[in-house]
């Protein structure tokens, strides 16, 4: 039974708006941008689009659907839909909580690079130590760090409805219409037609089962999946709002700007770089390294700098809150306190859990875990560990111990379920192996 207490989005575009806004994030603009250049431009564009029409659909379909069902955040969720698997929500709920603390660094970080841009400090970032003197220093990593916390705390503190969904109303269509300005004026600098065409067109000897894996890995870290957010998210939603519809509406937002961030920057580092095929090959150094260096080399360059590191802020603020929001929820459904409480309470402990993830660059650079700089442990852990063993188990809970009717009655109350079968098929058959597949390759590539 729905909890009839519980505070949820006036509408069902403000639940796509909050929803789009959590699955947009780094993972769009960050980290999409760079596994397409490295995995053959067009043909992992197409791979990806093929698996976010099905397997994303079934994924999200089912965490939206167990959330509006059971009215419940993960870690009561899972025990709802089952009994037996009730740890499953403990799994899940500690994913947001490890990730929070380090993403807010990550997001502390655009926030020193957005500060520089808008202050016209954009030739100094592009100095070949800038990003590694500013990440292993002290106090300015912590407040840039302690600065993003707040903006996402802010939000949330504020309420589902005033807070987080009005933010995301406002943000989300922003974010879009910032991509595509940036994208087209990514366009039309000088060889940005060698890296559009690089981009777009799909070229098959590039194909290999890498190419899936990386795609497979982009959209599970992209969509917001098993994290517990869309279950809480679901939670929120109200009935009588078409849940289907509501699934490919934030697929929709969430797949354009990541096709707009690749649009924007694989062009511009083909111009930036002279069409130098090295420099699309800088990975996650891309953001931070790559790009200052290229915005410097153009004239024009520090004002779409400023551009592109708003844009990525927006973006990450939106992801930030629903993973804030989802701690939130969890604990007020365990605890049953205040919510200011609540978000005050995790605040402080997000700001310590924090702490080792951005000295782990500076002072505390030689502790590693398993070889891992601590900041990169936790990404790995979670991303590479937690997330696909709960999209497993939560795929063999829907698709073989309470079937499938169990999401599909939930779908169908507010409309015709029209992918029926394909959603069958997906969580029964595919999403298990999908999943077996992506952690066998976390172990033996990255392990």
């Amino acid at each position: 039974m729905k909890q009839a207490n519980k505070t949820g989005f006036s509408s069902r575009l403000g639940f796509v708006m909050a929803a789009a806004g959590s699955a947009v994030g780094l993972g769009n603009i960050w980290r999409f941008p760079y596994l397409v250049a490295k995995y053959g431009g067009g043909i992992f564009l197409l791979v990806y689009l093929v698996l976010a029409v099905t397997f994303g659909f079934a994924l999200m379909t089912t965490e939206i659907a167990i959330g509006r069902k059971t009215g419940k955040s993960a870690i009561l969720a899972y025990k709802a839909v089952n009994q037996k698997f009730s740890f499953l929500g403990y799994i899940a709920s500690a994913v947001p909580i490890l990730i929070f603390p380090y993403y807010c660094v990550i997001g502390g970080w655009i926030v020193k690079y957005m500060t520089v841009y808008f202050t016209g400090q954009a030739h100094a970032a592009a100095a070949d130590d800038y990003f590694s003197n500013f990440i292993s220093g002290t106090a300015q990593p912590i407040v840039f760090l302690a600065i993003f916390l707040f903006c996402t705390a802010l939000v949330v503190l504020i309420g589902v409805q005033k807070g987080v969904e009005k933010v995301s109303k406002i943000l989300m269509p922003v974010l879009i219409l910032l991509s595509l300005a940036m994208a087209i004026y990514a366009l039309t600098l000088d060889g940005a037609m060698d890296g559009f065409v690089y981009y777009i067109k799909p070229n098959f000897s590039d194909f290999s089962i890498k190419t899936v894996v990386a795609a497979m890995g982009q959209l599970f870290y992209s969509m917001s999946l098993a994290m517990g957010i869309m279950i809480t998210y679901g939670s929120y939603m109200g009935k009588q709002d078409n849940l289907e519809q509501s699934v490919r509406h934030v697929e929709i937002f969430d797949t354009l700007v990541a096709f707009l961030s690749g649009l924007m920057i694989v062009p511009a580092v083909f111009a930036f770089s002279n069409g130098d095929h090295a420099a699309l090959k800088a990975g996650p150094g891309l953001m931070f390294i790559t790009l200052p260096k290229l915005f410097d080399s153009l004239s024009g360059g520090a004002i779409f700098g400023a551009a592109f590191f708003l844009l990525v802020f927006f973006a990450a603020l939106t992801s930030s809150i629903s993973l804030m929001e989802t701690i939130v929820s969890v604990l007020q459904d365990k605890l049953k306190w205040k919510r200011q409480t609540i978000c005050l309470l995790v605040m402080g402990v997000a700001l310590l859990m924090a702490l080792p993830s951005t000295l782990g660059y500076g002072i505390w650079s030689e502790v590693t875990i398993f070889g891992y700089q601590i900041l990169d442990f936790f990404d790995f852990f979670s991303n590479n560990l937690l997330m696909p063993i709960v999209a497993l188990l939560t795929a063999v809970l829907i698709g073989w111990v309470v079937k499938p009717k169990y999401v599909i009655e939930e779908v169908s109350l507010s409309g015709t379920f029209h992918a029926k079968k394909l959603y069958c098929t997906m969580i029964t058959y595919i999403v298990p192996v999908c999943m077996v597949i992506i952690l066998l390759s976390s172990f033996l590539l990255d392990l």
